[in-house]
C-alpha cells in the first residue's frame, strides 16, 4: 500500500522527489512553498499552521519591534544614495517629506493600500497634481516598502497593488530658436555662470541627475565624449559632444581648475539642480510650460527635425525602448512623403516623372 495522503503536502511533478506545501495564512492569503523531502514538507506545514494559530490567538508572540514609516523612509533614502546618487535622492527626499507629514509616525505594517490610495486622491485634488506627479509619489511609497521587504522588515508592499494613472506623454514642449535667444539673454543678466549648464543640457539631452552628477573622469575633452555609467536604463551610455557642448565643457574645465564638481554655484559648491535659478529665468523670459526636463525635448526634437533617424535619437537619449522616442517622429521633415516616394522606381528622391512619362 502507498503512503497515506497528507492534506496540504504534494509532489507537484510525480517522481521528482520534490515536495511542496500549500497553506493559507491568517490574513486569508494562499501560499505554495517548495520544501524538498516529504518528511520535511510535513514538518514545515505543521510549523506554518502553528504560526497561523499564534498570529490569530497570540499576535504579540510573533510581533517584532514596531517600525514606523519614517524609519523605513530613512532606509529608502540610504538605498537611493547608493543606487541612484545624490540628485535622485534629493528629489526622493522632498517627496518623502510631504508623505511624512501624514505617515512618518504611523506603524508601517498598519498602512493599507486604501490608506495610500485615499492620500494620493486627497493630495492630487488639493495640490492639483498631474497624473505623472501622482504616479511619482506612489512610486516613492512603493520604494519605501520594497526596500523594507529586501531588508526583512516588511512582508508586503501595499503601494505596489495600486493602479498607476495614465500619463499624457504625447505633449512635447521644446524651445524655438527665438525662445532660446530670449532665455539666454535673461540668463546672461541673472546668472551668467550657469549658461554652460543650460547649453550642455540642450546639446547633449542628459537627464538632470545624469548631468549634475557628472565627474571629470566621465568627460573626455580629447575624444569629445561624455560617458554615463549609472543611467536610468541601467546601461552605460556614451554621448558625443558637438562643438557647442565641447566648448562649454572646456570653459568649465578651466573655471574649475580641472577638479570636481563640474557644475558649481556662486559659492563654488556643487550645483545640485536648476530649480532655484532656471525656473525664475524661464518665468522672466515668458516661456510658458517650459521646465529643465524640456531641454531633453529640445535636444531630441531638433535632432529629428534635422533628419536624424529615430533609433539614433533613442540611443542618444538613453531610452530603453523605441516606443519612448516615437513621440518625436512626427517632427521629421516630410517623412510620410519621403517614405512613399521611395516606392517610385528610378528615382532615389522619389520623383514620379519616369512613370508619368509612359502616359504622355
Amino acid at each position: 500500500m502507498g503512503r497515506s495522503r497528507t492534506p496540504g503536502v504534494m509532489e507537484r511533478k510525480p517522481g521528482t522527489g520534490i515536495w511542496w506545501i500549500r497553506w493559507t495564512d491568517a490574513d486569508g492569503r494562499r501560499h505554495m512553498e517548495k520544501v524538498g523531502r516529504r518528511s520535511d514538507a510535513i514538518d514545515l506545514l505543521a510549523k506554518r499552521k502553528h504560526e497561523i494559530l499564534l498570529k490569530r490567538k497570540l499576535p504579540e508572540k510573533l510581533r517584532g519591534p514596531v517600525v514606523s514609516l519614517g524609519d523605513l523612509a530613512k532606509d529608502a533614502l540610504a538605498h537611493s544614495r547608493e543606487a541612484n546618487g545624490e540628485r535622485s535622492t534629493r528629489e526622493l527626499e522632498l517627496k518623502l517629506a510631504i508623505i511624512g507629514a501624514d505617515f512618518d509616525t504611523r506603524h508601517a505594517e498598519g498602512i493599507t493600500k486604501q490608506d495610500i490610495q485615499n492620500w494620493l486622491m486627497e493630495q492630487t485634488e488639493a495640490r492639483q497634481w498631474s497624473p505623472a506627479t501622482r504616479n511619482r509619489y506612489q512610486a516613492a511609497f512603493s520604494l519605501v516598502f520594497s526596500v523594507a521587504i529586501n531588508n526583512g522588515k516588511m512582508q508586503l508592499n501595499p503601494a505596489s497593488r495600486i493602479k498607476r494613472k495614465a500619463e499624457n506623454n504625447d505633449r512635447i514642449r521644446f524651445l524655438l530658436d527665438a525662445e532660446e535667444k530670449r532665455l539666454l539673454r535673461v540668463l546672461e543678466k541673472r546668472c551668467p555662470r550657469n549658461i554652460p549648464a543650460f547649453l550642455i543640457s540642450i546639446h547633449t539631452g542628459m537627464r538632470a541627475g545624469e548631468q549634475f552628477g557628472l565627474h571629470w573622469s566621465q568627460v573626455s575633452l580629447e575624444r569629445g565624449i561624455v560617458s554615463l555609467y549609472r543611467t536610468k536604463a541601467g546601461k552605460t551610455r556614451h554621448i558625443p559632444l558637438n562643438s557647442i557642448a565641447l566648448n562649454e565643457f572646456r570653459y568649465l574645465w578651466k573655471d574649475s581648475g580641472a577638479t570636481d564638481p563640474i557644475f558649481r554655484n556662486r559659492a563654488g559648491e556643487s550645483l545640485r539642480g536648476a530649480r532655484d535659478w532656471f525656473e525664475p529665468a524661464v518665468a522672466e523670459a515668458k516661456l510658458d510650460g517650459y521646465t529643465w526636463h524640456c531641454n531633453r525635448h529640445t535636444f531630441a526634437s531638433r535632432l529629428v527635425m534635422a533628419g536624424v533617424d529615430i533609433r539614433t535619437v533613442a540611443a542618444l537619449l538613453g531610452h530603453s525602448t523605441i516606443q519612448m522616442t516615437m513621440r518625436y517622429a512626427h517632427l521629421a521633415p516630410n517623412r510620410e512623403q519621403q517614405a512613399v516616394d521611395r516606392l517610385v522606381p528610378g528615382s532615389s528622391q522619389g520623383s514620379g516623372d519616369q512613370i508619368g512619362d509612359r502616359w504622355n
